[in-house]
């Protein structure tokens, strides 16, 4: 193994690594002095709000409310860089397609509408209207609407997701497979029937008040790095953090604040987590089942010997259902089962108990570590089981938080970018607008992928987003798409899924969040909902990266008038000349968002309601319920075991590295796990190494192992001593999502299983992957 690519990081997250990290990537993209500026426009009342994470800012007028990852993003949008029809005319789309995803993100902006020309295999420059024609030519030729998906990923402004929404409905389906489908659709589905709404239930406030932060599959150094600030301000007052994770995360270590001058200047850093349990990979609900089970246990105890008693029962008494059969099913279960699926041992997990037992107000968080899985929604229903025994539902300091990703994925949804819209918002839609929308449910990104296969879906039009490798199953979903009669993306740079494309194709460049909107009425501002419900303005301060650059809201508002025409009722372009008109539309179809445009212009914006914290639980039980569930012993990974016998099946886990977020590549370098320059990266405990006759520094190949007859590979991945428990292994997406099978979900959600695959390792063939020759990463400059 070189030297070069792993060695060991010893220093904290953030600290002058993040800062050093920040000043690299301004550099890159040649913004070192105006990117600073747009930086310290970033989350103020006048400025742009982050393009990166949904983590909310602690005060929206500061100057300094961004981490490493936020200016990533914000340097990636920056870019001087340009990708124009010059890059389109130098390279056939079969040539782009042999770089790898980082070279495509380093071409920079796109410029100038494209259409694929077949008979050359090129992009070529359209205009607008052209390609305005050519979708609502597809669109206006398919036998039904139900034959066109729209896709939406999580960056896309409430703005713009509210006119999406309108248009696709009044054009006839609600095909809205989205990003939230395969990442916390598990929360949704397993908090609205629990507790009544999809949503967490705190707010940052609630962060200042809790003496306990119990934090579950989530990894905020990387992924959610502002965060990191609430945890240390918790941990120096003393709150305990108790954090579950396979793997060992230098941000829930150490995290030293680049905003604090003497941590900066001693180099210091605080800890984070009082305590960490290595579980293993999926094994979060015996974990959880087993620290209720003694918490039952201790209350029997106490309360057998005339004390009083551990659990909330006047909350339990008033506000919950089911909670009998619930305790009789954990007392039921067995210790050694737990023990066996959690891969912690009874020590631990009691633990663990204990320290949950000593915390009057507990926040419970967590990410795509627990949300996809084949049991997340299970797991979810016992994590917030948990929080019900005592009461942490409803009340200051405590309560549900699971931790969201890109910075408008939960504004989206409520927007409606959702397939199973409920009766009532679709009767406020037609009471509105004058139309009767579709009632029939939609396709989810599963069934989108398997609708593009079998035919049904013939037109795919993504609004952002990386669809092509985000997914699953990457082989079959490049296999839809290609099927397609029409593929179109909304995007601001390239990407891979611009180059697995349909018969015909179209990239349309849109505004990037930090760009100045100029629409009929002046410069506009859109608006984004953040993790904890919170709606605020966002406005861009830098000129656009092209003149011929369109927003979202106006390439949907065109969209819509082209492929709708007279037959619509809707002032699609009156509309958009103003973005208050939206606004008023959104208002007066969603409740929660009355006096919008007022409301908004408030530093800070607005709360939205969310009854669960109120105490008042709008689910079908009309209290919040205690769910009975088994620890799983008979999911994918138990029964990939059985059918291998003695042959090692891991259960490999799909992660982010540093220097990327969701598909997007910053940059070749994962800092806090000690690699750099190296992306196929295989992370394993040093004994099951040793077990498979390996060593460190060896090259595999990757292996899925499903029961539908589908050879699944990835070839040639770098092995890398890590501590992570045994049986447990863990790679970068997208890289190794052609492992993830498109039939294997998470049961009620349908998120795909990405954090559960059962693979084998074998040593490198090199004709395994002969037929995929290595991406090339020639530095960008060679081409421009």
């Amino acid at each position: 193994m070189s030297h070069d690519t792993i060695r060991k990081y010893d220093g904290p997250a953030g600290g002058w690594g993040a800062l050093k990290s920040v000043a690299k990537h301004l550099g890159e993209q040649k913004i070192a002095i105006s990117g600073a500026k747009t930086l310290l426009k970033a989350n103020q009342p006048d400025g742009f709000d982050c393009p990166g994470c949904a983590w909310p800012d602690r005060d929206h007028t500061s100057t300094f409310e961004f981490c490493e990852n936020g200016a990533k993003a914000v340097a990636a949008e920056a870019t001087k860089f340009r990708a124009g029809p010059d890059l389109f005319a130098q390279y056939t789309v079969t040539q782009l397609a042999e770089y790898s995803d980082y070279w495509l993100e380093q071409q920079g902006r796109l410029t100038t509408p494209m259409r694929f020309d077949a008979a050359t295999d090129h992009y070529v420059p359209v205009s607008w209207d052209e390609a305005f024609a050519l979708v609502a030519q597809h669109l206006n030729a398919l036998p039904s609407p139900d034959n066109a998906i729209f896709y939406t990923s999580g960056r896309t402004s409430n703005e713009a997701a509210f006119l999406y929404q309108l248009f696709v409905r009044e054009y006839g389906t609600n095909n809205f497979p989205d990003c939230s489908n395969m990442c916390h659709e598990s929360s949704g589905t397993a908090l609205k029937k629990q507790i009544g709404v999809g949503k967490g239930t705190v707010s940052l406030h609630d962060f200042e008040c809790a003496d306990g932060i119990f934090i579950f599959g989530q990894n905020p150094g990387t992924n959610h790095p502002r965060m990191l600030g609430e945890l240390r301000e918790a941990a120096k007052r003393g709150a305990k953090i108790v954090s579950f994770n396979p793997l060992r995360e230098r941000g829930l270590e150490r995290f030293a604040d680049p905003q604090d001058k003497l941590e900066m200047a001693t180099y210091g850093s605080t800890k984070i987590s009082s305590d960490y349990f290595q579980l293993k990979i999926g094994g979060d609900l015996a974990a959880v089942k087993g620290m209720i089970k003694h918490v039952l246990e201790r209350d029997i105890e106490v309360t057998g010997n005339g004390g009083a008693t551990l659990l909330d029962r006047d909350f339990i008494a008033e506000h919950t259902t089911g909670f009998d059969a619930f305790m009789a099913d954990v007392l039921a279960e067995s210790w050694d089962v737990i023990i066996e699926e959690s891969g912690l041992d009874e020590a631990q997990i009691r633990r663990a108990g204990e320290l949950y037992l000593s915390c009057e107000r507990v926040i419970a968080c967590w990410g795509m570590g627990i949300t996809q899985h084949k049991h997340s929604v299970a797991t979810i229903n016992m994590v917030v089981n948990l929080l019900l025994l005592r009461g942490n539902l409803g009340r200051e300091g405590a309560g549900a938080c699971p931790v969201r990703g890109h910075s408008n994925v939960q504004g989206d949804r409520t927007m409606m970018i959702y397939e199973k819209p409920p009766a009532a918002f679709l009767d406020r839609l037609r009471d509105v607008f004058g139309f009767e929308p579709p009632r029939e449910d939609g396709f989810d990104t599963v069934g989108a992928i398997e609708a593009m296969l079998d035919g049904r879906g013939r037109v795919f039009f993504g609004m952002g987003g990386n669809f092509a490798i985000a997914t699953p199953d990457s082989d079959a979903t490049a296999r839809g798409l290609r099927s397609c009669a029409l593929t179109v993306h909304v995007t601001t740079k390239l990407n891979r899924s611009h180059l697995v494309h349909g018969q015909d194709a179209l990239i349309l460049p849109c505004l990037g969040r930090t760009e100045i909107d100029i629409q009929a009425a002046g410069p506009q501002g859109v608006t984004v909902e953040d993790s904890m419900s919170m709606v605020h303005l966002s406005s861009g301060i830098n000129p656009p990266a092209s003149h011929d650059l369109l927003s979202e809201p106006a390439i949907v508002a065109r969209l819509a008038h082209a492929t709708l025409g007279a037959r619509s009722k809707i002032d699609w372009l009156g509309m958009v000349e103003d973005y208050d008109r939206i606004r008023d539309a959104i208002a007066a179809t969603f409740d929660d968002f009355h006096d919008f445009n007022t409301r908004v212009r408030v530093p800070g914006g607005f709360r939205l309601s969310n009854t669960a914290r109120d105490r008042k639980w709008a689910n079908p039980a009309g209290k919040a319920v205690f769910f009975a569930c088994p620890v799983p012993t008979d999911n994918p990974i138990h029964r990939a075991r059985r059918m291998h016998g003695t042959q090692p099946v891991f259960t490999l886990a799909t992660t982010r590295s540093h220097d990327q977020y969701n598909t997007t590549i910053y940059g070749l370098d994962d800092r806090y796990r000690g690699v750099f320059g190296e992306r196929r990266v295989l992370f394993a405990n040093a004994d099951d190494i040793a077990a498979l006759g390996m060593k460190a520094g060896d090259w595999v190949d990757l292996e899925s192992i499903c029961d539908d007859g589908v050879r699944r590979q990835a070839p040639r991945f770098l092995l890398v001593e890590y501590n992570i428990p045994r049986g447990c292994l863990a790679a970068y997406y997208p890289e190794t999502n052609p492992l993830v099978p498109l039939s294997s979900f998470a049961d009620e959600s349908r998120t795909p299983t990405s954090k559960s695959v059962p693979v084998i390792v074998t040593p490198h063939a090199a004709d395994v992957g002969a037929h995929m020759p290595r991406q090339r990463d020639i530095p960008a400059a060679v081409v421009r």
